[in-house]
């Protein structure tokens, strides 16, 4: 009975969400321009490797090395931030890790040498895994307060500032050298750290009582400690599943309109920015889908369509119906991650989310190369298949798991 009358006063007196208030209005602005400066840098980064590669005079081999400085950098900080947004904050921490990933991005146009770019790439993927962690975690605290699951919104900011990062970079790239270009994203991702962080600094995380207080005398009471780490765990799986296929997508998609499908260069990029447009769309509209749905619905649901989806993309005979399939995957995709993110941190805190990142970007690692070494044994398009079968695999998960998703989220779900 005293459960009972808890959960009475959670669903009557907590329903209302609580984004009229002006200081999380402010917060949410904020913490949206972190992501979408997070999204931009790192596109603006990514259009330059070309002349990056054309400077050092690295081939293919020593430049895959170096571009693993990336993916390094990113993992080894990511459970450290963890700790540090426990100790420091996840507001303070968010800013310096944004103001680091602007100064180290002007570091990779000033090398000569694959070595040399991978050990400046280990900097910048530092601070880009320092970054996500930190404001996935004040992202987290701020849904809590908000009392409504809007994380699909700050990662459509992070897919529209990477689509804009792009084209500007794309737009550019003929006249500015890789160094001015790069330059000019650093100070003017120290602007948006300085404007931004401002409002992190002037509002602290809000703290939401209710929720922390049920955790905290949870665990000691019930031994729940090890079923929440596990919990963190299977998010970080379906994270992971879906990562996989971002990944895969970006490195391989237009490779299989052109090399499979005989699509011209310019069909091929549509192909993949077909697929990136729609999972920036699926993330614009995730908060109403999972306040309609649920988390573990949403989950399901999306898993199963970006199968669908891939499947099509991946066997189809014809560009224009392989399209088609990558819209209906980057759809099913385009939730799945940043609710497992946020469901990681509702169960483990900053060190949840440091958890689920770490595996879920360990998928993004994994897609490029395991869909290489499958291409060469089976062909690109089986290989592709792939990418269905572990959006398949993160649907099996959350169904199996969906239970877990309503802990501690009562009061929307109910």
């Amino acid at each position: 009975m005293p459960t009972l009358n808890k959960i009475r006063a959670a669903l009557t007196t907590n329903r209302a969400p609580l984004s009229a208030d002006p200081h999380l209005t402010r917060l949410r602005i904020a913490i949206t321009a972190f992501f979408a400066m997070d999204g931009f840098l790192f596109a603006g980064w990514v259009v330059r490797i070309p002349a990056i590669k054309a400077q050092t005079g690295a081939d293919a081999g020593a430049l895959g090395l170096a571009l693993l400085g990336v993916s390094a950098g990113a993992v080894a900080f990511m459970m450290l931030t963890g700790r540090l947004c426990r100790r420091f904050g996840s507001h303070s921490v968010t800013t310096a890790s944004a103001a680091a990933l602007a100064l180290s991005i002007v570091l990779p146009p000033l090398t000569h040498s694959a070595t040399a770019l991978g050990l400046v790439l280990l900097v910048f993927g530092a601070a880009y895994g320092s970054l996500n962690v930190a404001m996935n975690s004040a992202a987290v605290d701020l849904i809590s307060a908000l009392r409504r699951p809007v994380m699909p919104s700050f990662h459509a900011a992070f897919s529209l500032g990477g689509m804009l990062g792009a084209g500007l970079g794309g737009l550019v790239a003929g006249s500015l050298s890789a160094t001015v270009h790069l330059t000019l994203l650093a100070v003017l991702g120290l602007l948006v750290t300085a404007v931004a962080g401002r409002s992190l600094r002037t509002h602290p995380a809000p703290v939401v009582p209710e929720r922390r207080t049920a955790a905290e005398e949870s665990r000691p009471r019930n031994g729940h400690q090890g079923r929440g780490r596990r919990l963190v765990v299977v998010f970080g799986l379906i994270a992971l599943c879906t990562a996989y296929g971002e990944g895969a997508m970006a490195d391989w998609g237009a490779l299989h309109l052109t090399q499979d499908l005989a699509a011209g260069p310019g069909t091929a990029a549509a192909g993949y920015a077909v697929f990136a447009l729609a999972m920036t769309l699926g993330r614009l509209s995730g908060t109403a889908v999972v306040q309609r749905f649920g988390a573990a619905r949403a989950l399901i649901a999306g898993g199963t369509t970006a199968t669908a989806g891939m499947l099509l993309g991946a066997l189809a005979p014809t560009v224009w119906a392989a399209g088609a399939g990558f819209a209906v995957a980057g759809l099913g995709l385009a939730n799945i991650f940043p609710i497992a993110i946020a469901r990681a941190g509702e169960t483990g805190g900053p060190n949840g989310v440091a958890v689920a990142s770490t595996v879920g970007y360990g998928g993004m690692l994994l897609g490029p190369p395991a869909i290489g070494f499958l291409a060469e044994a089976a062909g690109l398009p089986l290989a592709l298949t792939t990418v269905a079968l572990l959006a398949a695999v993160a649907a099996g998960i959350a169904y199996a798991t969906r239970g877990a998703h309503h802990t501690g989220r009562l009061t929307r779900e109910a």
